[in-house]
């Protein structure tokens, strides 16, 4: 059901969830499939799976072959600066810098999607579990706080979402990154899996190549109608097959299902309202997108999964008499320890053989190489903590590569023909949890609906700065085993935060309430009806994507919601 009234003070519902990403989406399906009249609150505009106008267009049926004119990019000027992001194809879905702006005290370029589904539309879809490694990390290294949970509290949820929304993997048995429920993988090319064999005998099966594990269906039935890729690698405009995980494709539609879900787009939620008696949160203060009308929603539990930034921004603006410096910030952590994986580094090289082999298709996924740095008392290196993975892949030059100087006929007979084999890996490090990676309020700066603008003050550290001249070497130092030629190192030492589009930790999870805003349960320590579940809540970075983590987290938390709630505990 979508919202087409005015609203009204006296509607209450059961919850409210604000955001309908990957987590907001995953927090619908579960509150409404366990009976909770729930309204999810979307600050962008109605997108409805299939809604995807560029989905099935050839880089000759838009301008330009898909670059923006030097005209458009004037209302992109940071997203131009990550040099990956809006094109013809999908600038409808990336947010115009210009009518959403944001301060940096150091560059930080903030990649943002607001319509139903948000940035769950175009994600990489790399889906990785996280280990004991990375939830011990914290506490074993005496960085930030310790997590509050361990891997044997979120395991049944890693279970329960991956089979949900279609995971396609292979499994490794390695501890650093556990093997899940997975369909069957995207396979290795020839030079991929060459590569892999002689990764693993160079480095005794320390580091290992194997097929991306992603959020993609390969095989079809069940999955509630939705489709199987059909490896078009065209996934960020939008899969109308729903083949990849969406909140449109995947966990929104069962929720409409259950008759218990009401959607309203354009509503910016921008604070929570606070009882004083009973210590809870009422309601979500809105203001309308279009019209700019102000509206209050009441209900009795609230999920935050507005994106990292957005929901620490939501409750920072959410000040009361007990909450003078926005709700739940009795630790003063709120809108701190700001992390994001860095990258864009790594080593490529050109392999020669297999000439006589191709592809078919253009799988959405190369491989994974699990972190090997620091996992245990052979792998621990003195330079720096924790670790990074690779992500890369192999492929053929194609038509559009150097050509000799040849003419007519005699160019077009070399270029019907597939070029050199070449292989690429990047490095994704993990960031550490600095209290001083931060973001605060500019109520001197408003955006055109009168709220404050986020300032974003975050920076690579000396860990992390370390760990990059480690990333690159190790690179090379693979592809040289496995036999590639003309072996580069490249390194964007411009490379922000934000680059990764995987913010975290405004408003940790820990065990102490004067350390973290959120406990075990994903709950604001001292509001309990009042969850986020989104990268707000995370204590640290890992290496590897969040995303699944956010899925099961969000999962978790609405399970025990709403135990609480039918047993008058919220």
């Amino acid at each position: 059901m979508y919202f087409n009234s005015k609203g009204s003070d006296e509607i209450t519902y059961d919850a409210i969830v604000i955001g309908s990403g990957i987590s907001g989406g995953w927090a619908v399906k579960e509150l409404t499939e366990k009976g909770l009249k729930v309204l999810l609150l979307e600050r962008g505009r109605m997108l409805k799976h299939g809604d995807y106008p560029t989905a099935n267009l050839d880089t000759w049926d838009v301008p330009n072959r898909g670059k923006l004119t030097e005209k458009e990019w004037i209302d992109y000027p940071k997203q131009r600066r990550t040099g990956y992001t809006v094109t013809q194809f999908t600038k409808h879905l990336w947010v115009k810098d210009t009518e959403h702006p944001y301060e940096e005290t150091k560059p930080f370029n903030w990649i943002r999607g607001y319509h139903l589904g948000g940035r769950s539309i175009m994600w990489g879809k790399h889906c990785y579990r996280w280990s004991d490694i990375d939830f011990n990390a914290n506490l074993k290294d005496g960085i930030g706080v310790d997590w509050p949970i361990r891997y044997a509290d979120i395991k049944p949820w890693y279970d329960y979402v991956e089979a949900f929304a279609g995971i396609s993997g292979q499994k490794e048995g390695h501890k650093q990154t556990p093997d899940g429920v997975y369909q069957p993988p995207f396979k290795l090319n020839c030079v991929e899996q060459s590569a892999r064999e002689a990764v693993m005998k160079a480095f005794g099966g320390a580091r290992i190549i194997t097929p991306g594990r992603v959020a993609h269906i390969t095989k079809a039935g069940g999955h509630n109608g939705r489709g199987t890729c059909l490896t078009r690698n065209r996934c960020i405009r939008g899969c109308p097959f729903g083949a990849y995980f969406s909140s449109n494709a995947a966990t929104i539609p069962p929720a409409e299902q259950t008759g218990n879900l009401t959607i309203r787009p354009n509503s910016i939620a921008h604070s929570l309202t606070f009882d004083n008696d009973s210590q809870k949160a009422t309601g979500v203060n809105v203001i309308d997108a279009v019209t700019k009308e102000t509206f209050e929603f009441k209900a009795k539990i609230i999920f935050c999964n507005a994106s990292a930034l957005n929901s620490a921004a939501i409750l920072m603006n959410s000040t009361s008499d007990r909450f003078p410096n926005g709700m739940g910030n009795d630790s003063g952590e709120l809108g701190h320890n700001v992390m994001d994986h860095h990258f864009q580094i790594g080593a490529r090289g050109i392999y020669e053989g297999f000439e006589d082999k191709y592809y078919k298709g253009r799988k959405p996924a190369g491989f994974f190489i699990p972190r090997f740095r620091n996992i245990d008392s052979g792998s621990t290196v003195k330079e720096f903590i924790r670790g990074y993975g690779f992500q890369g892949g192999a492929r053929r030059e194609g038509w559009h590569r150097p050509a000799e100087a040849k003419f007519g006929v005699a160019l077009k007979e070399e270029l019907k023909h597939p070029g050199k084999w070449g292989m690429s890996m990047t490095a994704f490090g993990e960031c550490l949890p600095y209290h001083e990676n931060k973001m605060t309020l500019r109520y001197d700066k408003l955006d055109k609906w009168g709220l404050p603008t986020i300032d974003l003050d975050v920076e690579w550290k000396e860990n992390e700065w370390a760990m990059r001249k480690d990333m690159s070497v190790t690179a090379a130092e693979m592809l040289d085993a496995a036999g590639f030629k003309d072996i580069q190192e490249y390194d964007n030492k411009k490379n922000a935060p934000g680059n990764g589009i995987h913010e975290m930790g405004t408003a940790r999870m820990g065990k102490d309430p004067k350390t973290s805003v959120l406990n075990k349960w994903n709950q604001i320590h001292a509001v309990k009806n009042v969850f986020v579940t989104d990268g707000a809540c995370m204590t640290s970075a890992a290496n590897q994507n969040p995303s699944i983590t956010y899925m099961a987290l969000t999962a978790r938390a609405a399970d025990y919601a709403v135990k609480q709630l039918n047993n008058g505990s919220l």
